[in-house]
């Protein structure tokens, strides 16, 4: 794909610039064939080339006369098309191939534009790839860096408020979990299929209503409990290591409420939930089945 007339002026400026624009065509109609071609090697090798010679560029002063202004901003239009084809050509490239290619490449992007629209839907793809090769330690860095760029990723959200509660920083939990509940509102990213978003959004709602209640509960927010981990209940079902808690605080949740508003309804409740809890082995099972004696006895007492 030649530049034809927009590189006409560029002839006017000698040597060098003719040159640079050369070297820039024909490195990106070879990207597009390594593309076209699925070749991670040469897709990263001809973005480091293209990196400098688009930078050289969209770096030169604007022409003074309005006759070669015309033809430099045609060129500078089209040279910005050719920026964004190399961050489509990382993404594309590293999201249909193996683990180590994709890290590789991801990383390259994240490089040469950590603001790039194309890693918007790349971080989950990309995490699970460092897992796969052994990166986990990169995981976080990498989030805690990218959400400032990308403050509504629910990818970036979900590693963070798991990380802040498994260091028992449960306020930083709740609103990392919290804001991802709010970034689940908002229309998905564009590059994320109905069904990969369907998905996300089932497993991602269900634990960060988990994060928020459990936090909530912790800190006797009984209300917040309440309402939070019942909503979390349909979305971690077959989830044991979410489920017996849940329902433990659930039944410690819905026992004081019921009793603050001598509500028998909750009562009951919590007597069901702490049951249900009791019936799963675990750590939280013998409180479980006290707090449902409790509180089957307490109905009892109850008008």
């Amino acid at each position: 794909m030649k530049l034809q007339a927009i590189w006409i002026v560029v002839a006017l400026l000698g040597g060098p610039a003719v040159a640079v624009a050369d070297n820039l065509d024909d490195a990106y109609q070879n990207l597009q064939n390594a593309v076209a071609k699925k070749d991670a090697a040469q897709v990263k090798k001809l973005s480091a080339e293209l990196a400098p010679l688009i930078r050289e560029v969209l770096s030169a002063p604007a022409p003074v006369s309005d006759e070669e202004r015309a033809g430099w901003a045609g060129r500078v239009e089209y040279v910005k098309s050719v920026e964004t084809y190399v961050e489509y050509a990382l993404y594309a490239t590293a999201v249909g191939s193996p683990a180590a290619a994709m890290v590789d490449l991801l990383s390259t992007l994240e490089q040469q534009n950590p603001k790039s629209k194309y890693l918007e839907g790349a971080y989950g793809p990309y995490f699970a790839a460092l897992a796969q090769t052994g990166g986990q330690n990169k995981i976080l860095p990498i989030a805690e860096r990218a959400i400032v760029s990308f403050p509504n990723n629910v990818d970036l959200l979900a590693i963070l408020a798991d990380n802040s509660l498994a260091k028992g920083q449960n306020d930083r939990a709740s609103a990392f979990a919290a804001q991802e509940l709010a970034a689940f509102g908002r229309p998905k990213p564009e590059l994320v299929s109905d069904a990969d978003w369907t998905h996300k959004k089932s497993v991602g709602t269900g634990r960060a209503y988990f994060i928020v209640g459990l936090v909530a509960a912790t800190k006797n927010d009984y209300e917040n409990a309440n309402k939070n981990l019942r909503a979390a209940l349909p979305m971690i079902q077959g989830n044991a290591a979410e489920m017996a808690p849940a329902l433990f605080y659930l039944g410690i949740a819905n026992y004081q409420l019921g009793k603050l508003y001598l509500s028998k309804g909750q009562v009951l409740d919590s007597a069901k939930f702490s049951e249900q809890c009791a019936a799963m082995p675990g750590p939280y099972a013998d409180q479980a089945r006290h707090n449902a004696y409790v509180a089957r006895n307490d109905l009892q007492s109850m008008r």
